[in-house]
């Protein structure tokens, strides 16, 4: 007898569910391989896990679609940033502004190189620290830095700043789903299994390749070991005729 093997992915779950409950919806009562209380949870689960699966992958292709986006509002922040700080620091080299005055970028006066701008958290911080630091200086009297100009950088900045907010909503909402699914899946999982565990057993006394037939009728996958021997049939067929012959046998035995 070929052995079966659980659904591994949501679509053969949801198959799995779905022809275990079509199948048991088409037997007689008095046919019924799945008991009913089973059953009533079979429908009840499948379409809850129905539901979300559909928002589970509406979520991915959405995330998906999102990250593109984000990683380039990310890049463009970056750029900018690190351009206007290399600016800033030629700019005091020429002696163009008082080294003094990057302290109010909260950049340290004496080194000119480029922070850590390797997070978004990072980014978020500089940008703010840069925009505010160059709006203070021109309030002292400074004449602003152009190429790029800070309402650019700006511009860039406010741009990334949102899409990082409405990235991390999307991503604990994506979380959510995702713990959400997990737990059902587990749920499905074994209810598959008790349903097919009913369902053996109940065809238990039926010859190899009518219990084989049956079983799959509501669903179950079965798989076939390395070399072994497909049932057919006539693998049924053939039993019957062994058993008629010893009954035979059993008969003249008796009989003698």
């Amino acid at each position: 007898m070929p052995y079966r093997r659980l659904p591994k992915t949501d679509q053969a779950r949801l198959r799995a569910l779905q022809q275990a409950v079509r199948q048991a919806g088409e037997a007689s009562f008095n046919q019924q391989a799945i008991n009913y209380k089973t059953l009533t949870e079979a429908k009840r689960l499948l379409m809850h896990f129905e539901n979300q699966v559909a928002q589970y992958h509406a979520n991915v292709d959405t995330k998906v679609s999102d990250n593109k986006q984000y990683r380039h509002k990310v890049r463009n922040a970056r750029m900018y940033i690190s351009h206007f700080i290399q600016v800033l620091n030629l700019a005091a080299i020429r002696g163009e502004i008082k080294k003094g005055q990057k302290e109010l970028y909260h950049l340290p006066p004496n080194s000119h190189t480029l922070p850590d701008l390797s997070t978004e958290e990072l980014l978020l911080q500089w940008g703010k620290n840069i925009i505010e630091g160059e709006q203070a200086r021109i309030s002292q009297g400074g004449f602003p830095i152009y190429n790029p100009a800070i309402n650019k950088v700006q511009v860039h900045y406010d741009i990334f700043r949102e899409h990082y907010n409405t990235h991390v909503v999307h991503k604990k909402t994506h979380s959510r789903v995702f713990e959400n699914i997990e737990t059902m899946r587990k749920e499905i999982d074994a209810l598959i299994l008790s349903i097919w565990d009913q369902i053996e057993a109940f065809y238990k006394d039926e010859l190899p390749y009518a219990k084989l037939t049956k079983c799959q009728a509501y669903g179950m996958i079965y798989y076939y070991r390395t070399g072994e021997t497909k049932l057919t049939p006539q693998t049924d067929q053939l039993i019957l005729r062994e058993r008629a012959q010893q009954t035979k046998l059993e008969w003249f035995e008796k009989e003698g």
